[in-house]
């Protein structure tokens, strides 16, 4: 659990109490600092998380077996998970297999990203800041766009803009509508969606603890008291923030799914 105080920030004088910032985003570099490469601790984070599920991945998939051993089974559990909830649900067994490496790759790699937030040490998600939540909607945006294309070359943007059985003098409406719901406003929410739920829960852990460390260390008498609520409420919500983390992770997995689904359908 994220029962590690977090720091205050930097220019705090000591003095009372200081609650998070947008500053805690932004941590000074820590390698390779005034090049191209330079990495803070988000940065490592990322890269950790990378390396983790390699390797977990690598030694629960390396001596494959008719009856699977423990890790094996876990991994098998997770990636049925992803095949028969999320993609062959949504998608079909066809077309679900065919998009199955994607959707398995966001959600695993969302999930650890966002439970990073929960382990002492590391103390921020992956997912906190927009560069990964970005990159993740982009390649989701494109995706969706070429599966359309490509089954429906000569239908999927028409019929995306135009809709088929609409009166043609309500396209002047309708078709500035689809433009700014389906191809803007799609991949800024998917985007939004994760990373201001990272970010709040975040902010909410860290505001839970400094007070916890405020109440206990400084607080006067009887108020030292009020540590014990808020050190309950932070565990309660590190639970929470468990959840949202997974739930994050499916959410915006079954997102894309469902994206591509639309582009798939028929009806192009």
């Amino acid at each position: 659990m994220n029962l590690i105080l977090p720091l205050a920030s930097e220019g705090d004088s000591g003095g009372g109490f200081v609650g998070p910032n947008i500053g805690e985003f932004f941590p000074p570099v820590v390698l390779f600092a005034g090049t191209p490469f330079e990495l803070n601790r988000i940065m490592l984070v990322r890269i950790l998380v990378a390396v983790v599920i390699i390797v977990v991945f690598w030694l629960g998939t390396r001596r494959m077996s008719v009856v699977p051993g423990r890790g094996q089974s876990l991994i098998e559990m997770g990636l049925d998970f992803v095949r028969v909830g999320i993609a062959e649900d949504l998608l079909g067994k066809k077309d679900g297999k065919r998009f199955l490496p994607i959707l398995t790759t966001f959600f695993f790699m969302i999930v650890a990203m966002n439970l990073t937030g929960t382990v002492p040490l590391l103390n921020i998600a992956g997912t906190s800041v927009i560069g990964v939540p970005l990159v993740l909607a982009g390649i989701a945006y494109v995706t969706w766009i070429y599966a359309g294309l490509r089954k429906h070359p000569g239908k999927f943007l028409r019929n995306s803009l135009f809709p088929p059985g609409v009166p043609v003098g309500l396209y002047i409406i309708v078709t500035p509508i689809e433009i700014l719901s389906t191809f803007i406003v799609r991949p800024v929410t998917h985007t939004l969606r994760l990373l201001m739920n990272m970010i709040v829960g975040h902010l909410l852990l860290v505001l839970f603890f400094l007070a916890t460390s405020f109440f206990f260390f400084e607080a006067p008498g009887l108020f030292k008291l009020f540590g014990i609520g808020t050190l309950a409420f932070g565990f309660v919500f590190t639970l929470f923030e468990l959840l949202v983390a997974v739930l994050q992770a499916y959410v915006f997995t079954i997102l894309t799914a469902v994206y591509l689904q639309l582009a798939l359908a028929d009806e192009h």
